[in-house]
């Protein structure tokens, strides 16, 4: 027991020593510049402020609709307990170094236990997470192809490219891997989990064959890669405009290419799990990019500050609340789950609604051709 105990913190010493490096060098420096810019908020539109939390908030509601789409018909699960759910998991991930993994185990448990198949909840966490990555570096490159020619290359734009470049690129490999050699990745998942204590080889098969059928799925299925590219794309466009209406509440407006350019830098090099959520790395990246761009540093500072109340502070308490109606009460996941299995009327008129809305010629006819 002192072994295992000793062990776990050998390995959690490195992510806290990155933690107070990263929080030391790239935090406190910005908090003198906060400081000078609490000045500003005599001057600051209250109603900007309202304005840009809500479409904060909208972001969030955009990728739990994002989740949604990728998600099986059956069983039917709302958005507002899609919500609940993205938002425990986003509490999660602000608060654990490296806690996107922690954030993500917890969102698979609790698909899971709203009714989703367990293979269907892993491909769904991952397809939003690699699609939104997919989207979020082609808006950096749009925004590269319009901002250069006006304000000139900067170092920062080579890097964040970089780790973009080799996030799509280890993505697109293992969706190819997956699709032309099933069975090799079978053998390997077989292998690795005849060594991990309580993880049955035949259930990680089904979840290797659900898998890649999923993937089959959607790549037959360009209407959902539409629709999540779209939902994607909505995400990080709301997230982006609150930051600038935030920036516009304390003062100039900007170039709102040059702000999406700050926004995907900084959130493509929070991609590196060295703070929870890209705590200081998001920070820091985004002032120096928007001063850059001629922002005064006051400005910029509080402006960002404000910002990342909004989009990184906030989801933690109502992150806490959201798991707690989700653990116990009228609106918690047993009861969802309970509603569905308990109320006949309700699946019949599901079933009839869907029937209703099924077309003649979109009908398999019994040996297999559909009706024209």
């Amino acid at each position: 027991m002192i072994k295992e105990t000793g062990a776990k913190t050998l390995k959690r010493t490195p992510m806290i020593v990155a933690f107070f490096l990263v929080f030391n060098f790239l935090v406190l420096p910005q908090l003198g510049g906060a400081r000078q810019a609490a000045e500003t908020l005599t001057a600051v539109n209250p109603l900007l402020l309202v304005l840009a939390l809500g479409l904060e908030v909208a972001a969030f509601f955009a990728y739990a609709q994002l989740t949604r789409v990728t998600l099986p018909a059956e069983p039917k699960l709302g958005l507002g307990l899609l919500f609940r759910i993205q938002m425990s998991t986003k509490a999660v991930t602000n608060l654990v170094p490296g806690g996107s993994a922690a954030g993500g185990a917890l969102g698979y448990r609790l698909l899971t236990q709203a009714g989703v198949d367990s293979a269907a909840a892993g491909f769904s966490l991952a397809t939003v997470g690699l699609g939104s990555a997919v989207v979020l570096n082609l808006l950096l490159w749009v925004a590269l192809l319009i901002t250069i020619p006006m304000d000139g290359f900067n170092p920062g734009y080579g890097t964040a490219a970089i780790v973009g470049m080799l996030l799509m690129g280890t993505a697109a490999l293992l969706v190819v891997l997956l699709l032309k050699g099933r069975d090799p990745a079978i053998r390997v998942v077989r292998a690795i989990s005849e060594k991990v204590p309580f993880l049955d080889p035949d259930t990680a098969e089904r979840f290797v064959r659900t898998l890649v059928a999923r993937l089959a799925d959607l790549r037959s299925n360009p209407t959902l890669i539409r629709r999540g590219i779209t939902w994607a794309a909505l995400n990080w466009m709301l997230d982006a405009a609150a930051l600038w209406v935030f920036i516009r509440a304390f003062g100039p407006a900007l170039n709102p290419v040059d702000v999406i350019v700050a926004f995907c830098l900084a959130n493509i090099l929070a991609v590196i799990p060295l703070t929870p959520g890209g705590l200081g790395v998001v920070e820091a990246t985004l002032i120096a990019t928007l001063v850059g761009f001629g922002l005064d540093r006051s400005e910029a500072t509080i402006s960002v500050v404000t910002y990342r109340l909004a989009q990184f502070w906030l989801p933690i308490p109502v992150g806490a609340v959201s798991y707690a109606t989700l653990r116990v009460g009228p609106a918690s996941i047993r009861q969802h789950r309970r509603n569905i299995l308990s109320d006949p009327i309700r699946t019949l008129t599901d079933d009839t609604g869907d029937i209703a809305d099924t077309r003649v010629w979109d009908v398999d006819s019994p040996d297999g051709a559909r009706h024209r």
